[in-house]
């Protein structure tokens, strides 16, 4: 389930970037979000389970950062070489190690773990040599751009352990995601105005993106409810490959040496904070399995 949610994750990503040439950001966030609202509303009513909801602060915090992050992320998606971009946006977890270190620092901890510093400066190499190409190809905004969806999608991914601690089934937190994405979307085309349908293409590509994305966060959430956690956070950076097998094949994309040692430096940051994390703290297991 987990290689399968990578999968549809990095399908997803090509969808968006060729989605991208015909609309604006904001109008693929909205139709993703219209996609999940009634995907989970189905589900729900499936389920026999209601959507109401006592905790509307937190699901609005939630989906604010999550839809600020999803936003940035897809306009990098459209910018960057595929695999740059879904790269970036797995610094989150590093991004998490960061937090923690941060967090025990302001409180005046008088043990801060070094193996979690260094695995956040790996992580920061990672992006140095990521970065250094879009630099040589004038594409630095785009790259720091999906450098913040990162960042942002770790505030994102805490606040979605909350709330699951708290109690909200996975299907009324995507709900609720969904909604928060038609909400940014729609107030966006009031800037960028609505683009016309003038060929098939265009909305099976934003019906494909919301698809995709729903599917593979309810696979995603299955296989972290029924699997190791460590198992399946490694499966999961599967989706940086196929990104760039997608990347290669079908936008003939260039990868430099320096990206590629970027992305497994990344990989290896991400993976070191997850065991650590999830060493320290198993009920953070549930951190990853609302991407996209």
């Amino acid at each position: 389930m987990m290689v399968l949610a990578s999968l549809l994750f990095a399908t997803m990503g090509v969808c968006v970037k060729l989605a991208s040439a015909h609309y604006a950001t904001g109008e693929i966030v909205f139709y993703r979000g219209l996609t999940g609202v009634l995907l989970m509303w189905g589900f729900a009513r499936w389920q026999g389970g209601t959507l109401r909801t006592s905790l509307a602060s937190m699901h609005f915090w939630r989906s604010l950062s999550g839809v600020t992050a999803l936003c940035l992320w897809f306009y990098a998606i459209g910018n960057l070489p595929l695999a740059t971009a879904m790269t970036l946006n797995y610094m989150s977890s590093v991004w998490m190690a960061l937090f923690l270190v941060g967090g025990a620092i302001m409180l005046g901890s008088q043990r801060v773990d070094g193996r979690l510093i260094a695995t956040i400066l790996l992580g920061f190499a990672g992006v140095g040599l990521i970065l250094r190409p879009t630099i040589e190809q004038d594409q630095l905004w785009h790259g720091l751009i999906g450098l913040l969806s990162g960042m942002i999608s770790a505030t994102a991914y805490l606040q979605v352990t909350a709330l699951g601690r708290a109690g909200e089934p996975e299907f009324r937190i995507v709900f609720y995601f969904s909604c928060g994405g038609i909400a940014a979307g729609a107030l966006t085309t009031l800037w960028t105005g609505i683009t016309p349908h003038r060929t098939l293409e265009g909305p099976a590509l934003l019906l494909a993106v919301g698809l995709l994305a729903t599917v593979a966060q309810l696979l995603m959430t299955r296989a972290y409810g029924t699997g190791r956690t460590l198992v399946n956070a490694s499966l999961q950076y599967l989706g940086i490959a196929f990104a760039f097998v997608y990347g290669v094949l079908l936008f003939d994309e260039r990868i430099t040496w320096m990206s590629l040692s970027g992305m497994v430096l990344i990989v290896a940051a991400g993976l070191g904070a997850s065991l650590l994390r999830s060493r320290a703290a198993p009920a953070d297991a549930t951190q990853s399995t609302f991407e996209g």
